[in-house]
């Protein structure tokens, strides 16, 4: 675990010591059995920190699953960029692990740098290669990253590395966006999103990505799939199976979460801080 610790933005973490950029904001938080987010992409400038910090300091849960891509190893390797926000990200899951949070880590290809500590226990944090999630009504769901069934990254690994340029492109260009319509008051709008919903490719691929994902669950005899990878949350059943991807923390912002009934539900948040941001609007003007 060395390798670990010995990372900059972690040490003072682990040693308690760590100044919140933004301090944590004392509300009530809406509680969930579990909840699963990926994709966050920590290292990089798409990287939504503010909004993630914003939901994670609005709810809690008995368990909580970072299905990979936490931290964008890849970024990392060739440019080191880090602000404070990320840190506090980072921060705030290793309190909730600390203060009974049952926190489970499962890396993905941009944080596979993490895959050798399979088994191990950081701070609180379980280190997965996958899990089996009971859920509250009884059904069993496999939990992992995805990129397993990414026939790109398995075939042709250099064809991803050009994709991700790319798509680093194209959060670059989203960052822009978002910073001018955040002052003309407009609410986040993912461009990325847009885009990969308008190519018929990118659709295809989606799709097939979830049939690929939704069969092999069902071959390990569960009843349902976690997963994250491809940056689109859905929930639908496929072949008996139900299929959840839990979206990301670059474009879509979203999350999925277990109530304690067993229910599943993805939650928009870029759209639930509009809506809380409207209606603080309203108060003002009434």
């Amino acid at each position: 675990m060395n390798a670990i610790t010995r990372l900059p933005f972690l040490a003072d973490l682990e040693e308690g010591t760590h100044c919140l950029d933004t301090p944590e904001r004392p509300a009530t938080r809406r509680r969930y059995r579990t909840i699963w987010i990926s994709d966050i992409h920590l290292g990089t400038r798409g990287c939504n920190a503010k909004m993630l910090i914003d939901f994670l300091d609005s709810v809690d849960s008995e368990t909580m699953y970072l299905v990979g891509d936490i931290i964008d190893g890849w970024r990392l390797k060739k440019r080191f960029y880090w602000p404070a926000a990320h840190n506090d990200v980072v921060w705030r899951i290793m309190k909730r692990a600390k203060r009974g949070t049952r926190v489970v880590y499962i890396p993905g290809n941009h944080d596979e740098m993490f895959r050798q500590f399979t088994g191990l226990n950081f701070g609180g944090v379980e280190i997965r290669r996958k899990a089996i999630h009971e859920t509250a009504d009884g059904r069993k769901l496999l939990v992992l990253h995805g990129d397993e069934f990414d026939t790109i990254m398995l075939a042709h690994r250099w064809l991803a590395f050009v994709g991700d340029a790319a798509y680093s492109m194209l959060m670059r260009l989203n960052f822009v966006v978002n910073a001018v319509r955040q002052r003309m008051g407009l609410p986040y709008w993912s461009l990325s999103k847009m885009a990969k919903h308008k190519v018929k490719n990118a659709v295809e691929f989606i799709s097939r990505f979830e049939e690929v994902v939704s069969h092999e669950a069902g071959a390990r005899g569960v009843d349902g799939v976690v997963c994250g990878h491809i940056h689109n949350a859905e929930m639908r059943e496929i072949g008996g199976i139900q299929y959840y991807n839990d979206g990301d923390w670059v474009e879509g912002c979203t999350a999925l979460v277990e109530h304690f009934d067993g229910s599943m539900e993805v939650l928009h948040w870029a759209d639930e801080v509009a809506a809380r941001s409207a209606g603080e609007q309203e108060l003002l003007a009434a």
